[in-house]
């Protein structure tokens, strides 16, 4: 059986690593966000690949979500004794390694996608991990006081709480699919979209030319799980981000938001218990869609929120 889903940071993979757990015999294909992506200190990160290849490595700071357990901050201390740095993004030491082999590397010429193959040897995920693109593609808020910051500093340092108006992504109209990208959603036996962020993860991914395509033609059933539970986001700050492009936060909205094939990207919408209204709504409207509890609280949990996913597109063995 072949998955491919379509990630960003710990939403995407925490419900990966679920899934992982229900089908530990299938080929799972990652397609990650790098929208978030940015340069610092000198160094190319990679926020949604590196929590990805952390948390199925089993080196992910569990309680955080994100960076590696046992981690220290001397050297991003000692950067500030020079005046140097952002109090409100530090990079963890042993993060730090990770982030300047994947500078020597594309300094030596890969593509991010041969690095990130790379860089994934050495906490074998069991998945093939591929970013959406090898291009350069950075998010930039446009506020409402006309400011334009990278989408890292409005989303750590200001909690998303500076009105945003758009969105601006750079390069991302002349980006091309990463090597594999297309083939691993045109080959894929179900396609998922886990709960990560609609507007600047999936979004992203959804926005480099060819994969929005990609899903409205494959022959597999796509499958998402909402990421908005009792009208508000599981984690993070994605109503902010949904207030910005005039969409409610709401788990029906984000599934219109996205949009049924062939017109949009999904075959069917797993919403959350506390938003089985949703579902009913949808299905009136001819969705396929059902509820569960869809918060992911142990890996367990997350294989059965898998399950049930899948089940609604008849994609389990």
């Amino acid at each position: 059986m072949n998955v491919t889903i379509l990630s960003g940071g710990v939403g995407g993979a925490r419900f990966t690593r679920g899934l992982r757990a229900l089908l530990p015999d299938a080929a799972v294909t990652v397609v990650a966000n790098t929208g978030d992506d940015l340069w610092l200190h000198g160094v190319r990160v990679c926020p949604d690949l590196d929590t990805l290849m952390y948390t199925l490595g089993g080196a992910v700071h569990e309680e955080q979500g994100w960076g590696r357990r046992d981690e220290s901050r001397r050297t991003s201390d000692d950067l500030a004794a020079y005046g140097l740095g952002w109090e409100w993004f530090t990079l963890g030491d042993l993060d730090l390694a990770t982030h300047l082999a994947r500078t020597e590397l594309l300094r030596a010429g890969l593509p991010l996608s041969q690095v990130t193959a790379r860089l994934a040897q050495r906490w074998a995920p069991d998945v093939t991990l591929l970013p959406m693109t090898d291009d350069e593609v950075e998010t930039h808020v446009v506020l409402a006081d006309g400011r334009e910051v990278h989408f890292e500093e409005w989303w750590v340092r200001h909690r998303a709480a500076l009105p945003a108006v758009r969105f601006v992504q750079t390069n991302l109209a002349t980006a091309v699919p990463a090597p594999g990208v297309l083939e691993a959603i045109a080959d894929a036996d179900v396609v998922v979209v886990p709960p990560s962020n609609p507007v600047v993860s999936v979004g992203t991914i959804l926005a480099v030319p060819g994969v929005r395509e990609a899903l409205r033609t494959t022959t597999a059933p796509v499958v998402g799980v909402s990421p908005v539970v009792g009208g508000a986001p599981v984690r993070g700050m994605a109503d902010a981000c949904l207030t910005a492009i005039g969409v409610e936060t709401s788990a029906a909205a984000v599934a219109r938001h996205y949009g049924r094939r062939p017109d949009g990207v999904l075959d069917a919408w797993l919403v959350d218990d506390r938003d089985a209204d949703a579902a009913r709504a949808l299905r009136s409207e001819g969705w396929t869609a059902g509820s569960a509890n869809t918060l992911m609280t142990d890996v367990p949990t997350t294989a059965r929120i898998a399950a049930d996913a899948l089940a609604l597109v008849g994609a389990l063995p």
